[in-house]
């Protein structure tokens, strides 16, 4: 129960990625964390492959200060998710406010919207790494990269040491 006590926060939207959204989900359970669901509706939102994930309240109701981490899964709900003002001023918040902001694959779109990429090493998805640098990030193409508050990884093959990351910056 490393995590005892730490609050994540994970965004959904319809078409995320399966395993990177409930990966990170049971792995922080494990450790303890308190993990709530957060999309633009409380809803059941469906992945790629169809798998459901239930959002635990809408984002409109999320106050950033009560967690000590974000995660935005990959997949293409990051494009659905970064239209959404009330996610990326959670995100930018967080990043700000130096709590952890993990993206995963196509995750990365989200802090990009919410301009908190400058300057950072980051990792995404070959396909988005061109708006990663676009926005001023440093790419790398590793399994994970951590900078300060920042934890990326590329795609669900990364996801063990993505929770790696993630479980020892929040310890």
């Amino acid at each position: 129960m490393e995590l005892k006590g730490k609050k994540v926060l994970i965004l959904v939207e319809d078409d995320y990625e399966d395993l990177e959204g409930w990966y990170p989900k049971l792995r922080l359970l494990e450790e303890g964390a308190g993990v709530v669901v957060a999309g633009p509706e409380k809803k059941v939102y469906k992945s790629k492959h169809w798998y459901p994930m239930e959002a635990d309240c809408k984002v409109d109701d999320v106050n950033w200060e009560d967690f000590d981490a974000v995660i935005i899964p990959g997949g293409y709900a990051p494009d659905r998710l970064r239209r959404y003002p009330a996610v990326v001023d959670i995100v930018r918040a967080m990043g700000q406010a130096g709590k952890v902001v993990a993206s995963i694959c196509h995750g990365a779109w989200v802090p990009i919207s919410a301009g908190i990429v400058k300057g950072k090493r980051m990792t995404c998805f070959f396909a988005i790494k061109d708006d990663l640098k676009n926005a001023g990030a440093l790419y790398e193409d590793k399994v994970v990269v951590v900078d300060g508050n920042m934890i990326s990884s590329r795609q669900p093959s990364d996801l063990p040491d993505f929770l790696k990351a993630i479980i020892k910056t929040l310890s």
